[in-house]
């Protein structure tokens, strides 16, 4: 792990923030997508070029247009045209999207002594945050699992733990939102942080194992690895079953898949009615 020293924290504009996540020849995937159109558009470019003047002024004339501007959490590999797994080049960052009772679970990250502290803190409505950290040594298994157990633990959305997730740029409007809300990012600490200084459990189902245990021992995919939408079904059971509104839960899944499903309501919805079929079917095997 670096050490901070005497960092001062301080804001940042969309230029530093790719800065600061990336070296200037990573490849990094860029979306601007528009809720009122539909249309989604992706690049993958160096973070050089996405820092730029010119780049910037693309990304504003998007947001201008009714465009949400995303960015990649990890390097893209060389050569790659689309955000797979197969195609993430390194583990860089893992991160929270704390979007239910937002200030209250950054506080309890803050307060909490099984995470580091936070390296890039996102304001990304009212009441709402994107906390991400920088890492080093994670192998994409452990990333993820590291992500389930933040979710779990603090209350992050638990659709948001994988490792192409694409997160908020700084300085652009939220367009989810009725009056105009411009994210904003702070830079609280410059350390890289390594799997001894996460203390989660991952508890979900997906991956039940210690997320800190020794790094040596390299993770294999456990025999019951789940497909992504094999865990958006997983997902909507445990919500519907906790008792969640199904029209909320549809909400939260086809926000999550808005950037990788052509139609992302009907899929959520789909998932969501397949998930109410087997809880009803659980339910009525138990009855009897």
């Amino acid at each position: 792990m670096s050490r901070d020293g005497a960092f001062t924290p301080k804001s940042l504009s969309a230029s530093e923030y790719v800065r600061e996540l990336f070296e200037p020849t990573d490849n990094v995937a860029i979306l601007a997508r528009n809720r009122g159109t539909g249309k989604t558009v992706q690049r993958i470019a160096k973070a050089a070029t996405i820092a730029s003047p010119e780049f910037q002024e693309w990304l504003t004339a998007q947001n201008a247009a009714g465009s949400d501007a995303f960015i990649g959490m990890n390097p893209i590999k060389e050569g790659a045209y689309n955000r797979t797994k197969d195609n993430v080049e390194d583990i860089r960052h893992v991160y929270l999207d704390l979007d239910r009772k937002g200030d209250e679970s950054l506080e309890a990250i803050r307060d909490s002594p099984t995470v580091p502290a936070p390296n890039f803190v996102l304001d990304t409505s009212p009441g709402k945050h994107q906390v991400v950290w920088k890492v080093s040594g994670f192998s994409q298994d452990e990333a993820e699992a590291l992500l389930r157990g933040l979710a779990n633990q603090f209350g992050g959305d638990a659709a948001a733990t994988d490792s192409t997730r694409v997160l908020r740029l700084p300085g652009f409007a939220n367009r989810k939102l009725s009056e105009e809300f411009i994210v904003q990012a702070r830079y609280e600490s410059a350390a890289v942080h390594t799997p001894r200084e996460f203390t989660i459990e991952d508890d979900s189902p997906e991956a039940p194992r210690h997320v800190s245990e020794d790094h040596t021992r390299r993770r294999s995919i456990p025999s019951d690895h789940k497909s992504q939408s094999e865990q958006d079904w997983a997902y909507a059971k445990r919500a519907l079953a906790r008792g969640d509104d199904p029209e909320l839960v549809v909400k939260r899944i086809a926000d999550y898949r808005s950037e990788d499903k052509a139609d992302p309501d009907y899929y959520a919805r789909h998932t969501v009615t397949k998930a109410q079929g087997e809880l009803a079917r659980q339910n009525t095997i138990e009855e009897h």
